[in-house]
């Protein structure tokens, strides 16, 4: 008898009905020669610290750092798991051959190998490696099963990544939550949160310590058409004005017009990350919030596997390309122009197999769409679209720059014309706000036609302008710096480069950024996020670099996936684990005593309440009437805030604000 073992139940019955297994068992369907069961995600865990050695179980600092000789690995406590697993165990010890069914990728392959190795495993075992859950794919999976040692690398480098996150956390955890918690909460430390953390309390502190400086532009109008003058912008206001008074009264001349035409190519499909980005831009999604949706569609056959990080096809979808489009019920009006083509466009931007691994981009299956809710529509949508759009021609452009001056001061504008819209047009239907009025600011960049040596009157003008600072963090910013190691970057090619630094796995940031709003290191107020105060006092407490620094974590990620490649080994990063947490330890060990404020969490349903204690460190939001008094009153730089009484008023760039915004005033008065 064959044994395949899925990670879920659904997955289980879209296996066993391909192969023909009908029979319904408590816990398994049996048919045909197989018998079909699951787990539940994780069955198995590392063994906690006290399964070690009973020493390790109360949080003192000498029995710091906790390094077992061998690690060991335990079911999970649960009345549910526990009976699952022991059908999964009588399976697997009277089968003849198991075949792995789990998720396609290195978490999957821990949590099958971990069920396998406590069930104790014997027989010969295959493994199935599917991109997507429809009929085809499963059956072309069953008929080219692999040898689960092909994949004894993604396993090795799933275990050393457990590993090191229980030393890292375990060791860290308790060591900062003893010395600086207060015996209030834990401190929860962790290879990757933790500078995901540093990156956002690094950001705030700027943004907090930027001090605003004055410069001044000098443009001027000419044929209802905006010229910056090409030496930049002025440091000081007299410089400014001379150049202005230099121009005053001169005629202003055409020196220069140059039309150069290009071509825009579509965007790339999805990765999980791109995905999480844009569905944060447009619908406000946190990336956990497209993780399910996006897991949801994969789970429905509708998408394909989405925990991957390539924007890339293999040459082997090429083939499957038509019966895809023809299935994109709804979109006919756009898929037609390219089924009715000579030959579908195939890009070396899209099919490379050279930057596909495991799995591909994410596209759609081509399965009709049906029973979809709505942030399902708007996940697939894009999906769609994005996949309609590598088929079509490049966007045409012509790029104008004119040149000019007046006294021999030289001025230019630059602007931009659609001449053939390509694959934009996939896009023209579904445009948000934000890209109508991004796509109106470019309409407003079509030039009139100049002509060189033309010249007439214009309206020059110096415009004052304040430096600002950077901006804060937003879930779409996080993930792509988190991609990044910190290095935020618009350019394509050189995202990809960096991606093999960039901390977590695209399947895990999502989760990351959940436990830093769980541990109340982080908030959100629209769509910016916030370090709380617990969370910028853990950053500064923490002196190790190798803590919170994103691009040292960058490296040990870069590790962990040299590890699945064969480039590295397991024992090396280990031991530099192993090291760097006795380090650690005893560096903590030895500083002076301090302290870490503990923020209380505020639920949600308890914001709108008027009063809070007075122990709670975070002032009261001010009453409607308050901010009307205010803003009436008038303020300026300086002042005491007229809400909390505490603060001084600061002077942003559109609107007044209170320094002590960080406490919980939210006085705001726009200019």
């Amino acid at each position: 008898m064959k044994v395949c073992i899925a990670e879920k139940p659904s997955v289980a019955r879209e296996i066993a009905n391909v192969l023909g297994a009908k029979n319904r068992k408590d816990g398994y369907i049996e048919g045909n020669g197989y018998q079909v069961t699951w787990t539940f995600g994780h069955l198995c865990t590392l063994k906690e610290p006290h399964e070690y050695y009973a020493q390790w179980k109360s949080w003192r600092l000498e029995v710091l750092p906790m390094i077992p000789p061998r690690f060991g690995i335990k079911l999970i406590n649960n009345d549910g798991i526990a009976k699952q697993f022991s059908v999964i165990e009588s399976l697997v010890q009277n089968a003849d051959e198991v075949i792995n069914c789990g998720d396609a990728g290195q978490e999957g392959e821990l949590i099958q190998r971990w069920v396998m190795q406590k069930a104790g495993c014997k027989c010969p075992v295959k493994r199935l490696w599917i991109s997507s859950l429809t009929e085809d794919a499963i059956r072309e999976g069953f008929q080219k099963l692999k040898d689960q040692s092909d994949f004894t690398k993604l396993y090795e480098a799933g275990l050393s990544r457990a590993i090191g996150d229980w030393l890292l956390g375990m060791n860290a955890t308790r060591l900062y939550t003893i010395k600086y918690g207060q015996n209030k909460s834990v401190l929860s430390i962790g290879r990757v949160q933790t500078p995901t953390l540093a990156l956002i309390v690094n950001r705030q502190l700027e943004i907090e310590n930027f001090k605003p400086e004055p410069y001044w532009e000098l443009k001027t109008l000419y044929r209802e058409t905006t010229f910056s003058v090409t030496k930049g912008r002025f440091t000081t206001q007299e410089e400014g004005e001379k150049f202005l008074e230099e121009i005053k009264g001169s005629l202003f001349e055409i020196t220069d017009v140059t039309i150069k035409k290009g071509e825009e190519s579509p965007p790339r499909l999805f990765d999980l990350t791109s995905l999480q980005v844009e569905c944060n831009k447009k619908f406000a999604f946190s990336a956990e919030d497209t993780l399910k949706t996006i897991q949801s569609l994969y789970e429905k056959k509708l998408t394909t596997y989405p925990r991957v990080d390539t924007t890339f096809l293999s040459d082997d979808i090429y083939p499957k390309v038509p019966d895809t489009l023809k299935g994109l019920i709804g979109y006919e009006d756009l898929t037609s122009p390219i089924l009715g083509g000579e030959k579908i466009l195939k890009s070396k931007k899209v099919f490379d197999n050279s930057k596909v691994t495991d799995h591909h981009a994410i596209i759609p299956t081509g399965v009709r769409a049906n029973n979809m809710n709505e942030n399902e529509r708007k996940v697939y949508d894009l999906v769609a679209r994005r996949f309609i759009a590598v088929f079509y021609p490049n966007c045409k452009i012509s790029t104008t720059t004119v040149l000019g001056e007046a006294n021999k001061i030289e001025f230019k504008t630059t602007g931009k014309q659609i001449l053939d819209a390509g694959w934009r047009i996939v896009f023209e239907k579904k445009h948000s706000a934000q890209q109508d009025e991004d796509e109106n600011r470019d309409d407003e960049n079509i030039l009139p036609t100049f002509e060189k040596g033309e010249s007439g009157e214009h309206e020059p003008s110096l415009t004052e302008k304040w430096t600002t600072p950077p901006k804060y963090y937003t879930e779409a910013t996080l993930l792509r710096a988190m991609e990044t190691a910190g290095k935020l970057v618009d350019d394509e090619e050189l995202r990809d480069a960096l991606k093999e630094n960039g901390i977590g796995r695209p399947s895990t940031r999502a989760n990351i950024i959940e436990t830093l709003f769980k541990r109340n290191y982080i908030r959100k107020e629209k769509k910016n996020l916030y370090a709380t105060v617990t969370g910028v006092e853990l950053i500064q407490t923490i002196k190790e670099d190798l803590l919170k620094s994103a691009e040292l974590t960058g490296i040990w990620e870069k590790k962990l996936r040299q590890i699945e490649k064969s480039e590295y080994e397991p024992k090396a990063f280990l031991d530099e684990l192993k090291q760097m947490v006795a380090g650690i330890v005893h560096n903590v060990k030895n500083d002076w005593g301090r302290s870490i404020t503990i923020e209380e969490v505020v639920k949600e349903e308890e914001k709108p309440k008027k009063e809070k204690k007075p122990s709670k460190p975070r002032e009261k939001k001010a009453s409607a009437a308050k901010k009307k008094e205010a803003k009436e009153a008038g303020v300026k730089e300086g002042d005491v805030c007229p809400v909390c009484g505490k603060g001084k008023i600061l002077k942003g760039k559109t609107a007044y604000g209170c320094s002590e915004w960080k406490a919980g005033c939210s006085f705001r008065q726009s200019f």
